[in-house]
């Protein structure tokens, strides 16, 4: 079967990540490049940071969309630059974060010496009393906290 760019894109899109199920790899940004030469099709993925563990399932994930779309040759390659980063999380994807619990990144990741943050928004209440407990939460690119207010822990997305 033949499929267009766009739609090769759009079937590729849909796939969520294995972490976090509420958002696709292209809410999440790593869903980097799609191209298709005749009846083979090359998605580009770039993981989160260079030991993400999920990457492989997301490499699954897409061949199996796009194969279950009617594409016979798919190939999903892996690049590390440039490195991804939580600006290329798409807003409806933050939103998606703070809906299911997660507070997202805000502002651009850090070009010198790394500020510590004074508040993190809790997705649950809104309240800004909130304290990290730990830098690493359920996956190294997040970061554990509780809101000091209604008392819940929550997962904050760490900008990179």
């Amino acid at each position: 079967m033949v499929i267009t760019r766009d739609e090769a894109w759009a079937v590729a899109a849909t796939v969520t990540d294995p972490e976090v199920p509420v958002l696709t790899i292209e809410d999440l940004g790593v869903l980097r490049a799609v191209e298709v030469d005749g009846d083979r099709v090359v998605v580009t993925l770039t993981p989160t940071y260079s030991g993400c563990p999920a990457i492989d399932t997301m490499r699954d994930d897409v061949v199996l969309a796009l194969t279950a779309a009617g594409v016979g040759d798919v190939r999903v390659q892996t690049t590390l630059a440039p490195a991804w980063t939580t600006e290329w999380m798409t807003d409806a994807g933050k939103q998606k974060l703070t809906a299911y619990g997660i507070a997202p990144p805000h502002g651009a990741p850090p070009s010198g010496p790394i500020r510590v943050r004074l508040a993190v928004k809790c997705p649950r209440c809104g309240s800004l009393r909130t304290r990290e407990l730990s830098r690493f939460g359920s996956t190294a690119c997040k970061a554990l906290y509780e809101c000091q207010d209604c008392l819940e822990p929550f997962d904050h997305f760490k900008a990179l």
